[in-house]
């Protein structure tokens, strides 16, 4: 996490940390995900001598009540906002700080991005590639960019260029391709945080590891460890079938 100071918007909601800190009372810091919730939450709790319940929104509301009125002090980082009808009865009993977007406070972006090749070790200049909006996943999108560029060369705006590779007729094989360029393009742009490729694919994790087995990991270096679907089996015996009788 970059210091607090130099968070996107800080001139702005920074301003009201004395007081969140000194408030009796519980707060609910929330914003888009990837923007620094998590943090700064429990940076607040820290300073209060309170708890945080991060994810707030993903505990059940019975639960997430009671777990305000035991901890008074407590803060809940959440990645909806207070009006959101599955929250707002919790988050109406708390003082609210929200956290900007990227795409709110673009003149920032480029600090953001120099310190966390700061910390990264990256040397400058960094491609212009690596700081353009829209930024997906806010902060940590931006770090994922540029841990990208740092080991793999790759930059957010470099997609496939030319005819996709689809040389087979039968639908089952150019399936199997579609399938494995999704999955490996959406595997490099979430970098080794597998949660966010099943979601992006809209998938499960389990679906997700057959997906990986089936075709590999180009950023982990994993290479496919099953076969392709039963059903592309079957044409390629046809096809092999075909062949031998055509050459007869």
């Amino acid at each position: 996490m970059i210091p607090l100071a130099q968070m996107p918007g800080y001139a702005r909601w920074g301003t009201a940390l004395p007081g969140l800190v000194a408030l009796d009372g519980p707060v609910w810091v929330h914003g888009e995900a990837g923007c620094g919730v998590s943090g700064v939450a429990a940076w607040i709790a820290l300073q209060r001598g309170g708890q945080v319940l991060d994810d707030a929104e993903l505990v059940e509301a019975g639960l997430r009540e009671a777990w305000i009125r035991e901890h008074p002090r407590g803060v809940l980082g959440s990645h909806r906002p207070p009006e959101d009808p599955a929250v707002a009865a919790s988050a109406s009993r708390c003082v609210v700080l929200r956290l900007p977007s990227l795409e709110e406070v673009p003149e920032e972006v480029g600090a953001c991005l120099a310190l966390m090749a700061e910390e990264e070790g990256v040397a400058a200049p960094l491609p212009t590639a690596l700081g353009l909006l829209p930024c997906p996943g806010n902060l940590r999108g931006l770090r994922n960019r540029l841990v990208r560029w740092k080991l793999l060369g790759q930059l957010p705006d470099e997609v496939p260029s030319g005819p996709l590779p689809l040389e087979a007729e039968d639908l089952a094989s150019n399936l199997h391709v579609l399938e494995r360029l999704l999955l490996h393009r959406t595997l490099r742009r979430s970098y080794r945080t597998r949660q966010d490729t099943a979601t992006r694919l809209g998938v499960s994790r389990r679906q997700l590891y057959l997906l990986i087995a089936r075709h590999g990991d180009p950023v982990r270096g994993e290479a496919p460890t099953r076969k392709g679907p039963k059903r592309l089996d079957r044409q390629r015996s046809r096809q092999n079938s075909s062949n031998r009788e055509g050459h007869r």
